[in-house]
């Protein structure tokens, strides 16, 4: 039946120009904005869990920067610690130096106290953005600091930020509160280094810097009245300090290593998270592109399928012409 009323074809090729249309608008917004899933609308599973992870990925930049804040303090920690074993090493070489018959202990001493200068000036200087690991003039201990690892997401969707800690008690070298905190302001006994003790006490400290609580037994400082048994135990002293310090630094040393091979997870996880997003909502633009150029023609066909539709209403004219 041929109506003037209602043009079939003319509706249902309108209809398919819509589609196409709604279609070519999907796919150029893709094509300019690469993304399959931009919007909740698009998707919205994909949306949400590309969000959340976007979100965690920033977290874990913030992760990054702080494990470079803390590999720069343990590595100043570390630096400073190597410098003063070096130090000490001279100390141990000197009082070694003055056990030899005939020598000056008074000068050896005054060089030994240039030493023991260097020891307070780099203990110090070790500190990174405030934060000294090496010298305390807190009433308190330093206790235990934290460097931030990671950020970690649970499988119920619980979130925390886990670090890596260490104990300070096992760093500090100079402590003007109490000298019995600190390794190079404490007292030793040397009696009690010895293989078979004695059980009479001889303590001995190698800096004094006006602790509240200040060290108890003898400095280790030597003139030319010092005889050999005080030297030995001067000796044994040093030595034993500077077996405490190399085990500190290997202590750092093994965080440096832990921090550097967190860094490179925490950068391969970040890669990671964004080629899963990018799995979810990229667009895949060589596809696009071929459908935009075939919704392109069909739009072209579409329009043309239209005009002819509608052209067929004038036909019925023919019929009533004289």
């Amino acid at each position: 039946m041929t109506s003037i009323m209602t043009n079939a074809a003319a509706m249902a090729a309108l209809q398919t120009l819509r589609s196409i249309d709604t279609n070519l608008e999907t796919t150029q917004s893709r094509v300019s904005s690469g993304y399959r899933v931009e919007t909740a609308s698009d998707n919205a599973g994909y949306w949400s869990i590309a969000t959340t992870m976007r979100s965690d990925n920033a977290a874990l930049s913030t992760v990054a920067d702080a494990l470079g804040l803390g590999a720069a303090t343990v590595d100043t920690a570390y630096t400073a610690l190597d410098n003063v074993i070096e130090v000490m090493s001279s100390i141990k070489a000197k009082l070694v130096a003055a056990s030899e018959p005939g020598v000056d202990k008074e000068k050896i001493n005054e060089e030994m106290k240039q030493l023991k200068n260097q020891l307070v000036s780099a203990a110090q200087s070790a500190s990174f953005s405030g934060e000294n690991w090496l010298y305390n003039t807190n009433v308190n201990e330093l206790g235990t600091k934290q460097v931030v690892s990671s950020f970690v997401r649970g499988a119920d969707g619980s979130v925390q930020v886990t670090t890596l800690d260490f104990d300070t008690a096992d760093s500090v070298l100079i402590d003007t509160e109490d000298a019995s905190r600190g390794f190079l302001t404490k007292a030793i006994d040397a009696d009690a280094l010895l293989p078979t003790p004695t059980g009479t006490a001889r303590e001995y400290y190698l800096l004094d810097v006006g602790s509240v609580v200040p060290p108890t037994g003898d400095p280790i400082e030597i003139d030319n009245d010092t005889d050999t048994a005080a030297l030995s135990d001067m000796i044994s002293v040093v030595d034993d300090l500077i077996s405490q310090l190399t085990d500190a630094a290997a202590t750092l040393g093994a965080i440096t290593s832990r921090i550097e091979m967190q860094d490179n997870f925490v950068s391969n996880l970040m890669d990671v998270i964004d080629k899963g997003v990018g799995r979810l909502v990229d667009a895949d633009m060589n596809e696009e592109s071929t459908r935009l150029k075939a919704l392109q023609t069909q739009q072209q066909l579409g329009i043309q399928a239209l005009s002819i539709a509608n052209s067929s209403a004038e036909k019925l004219l023919t019929l009533f012409r004289e």
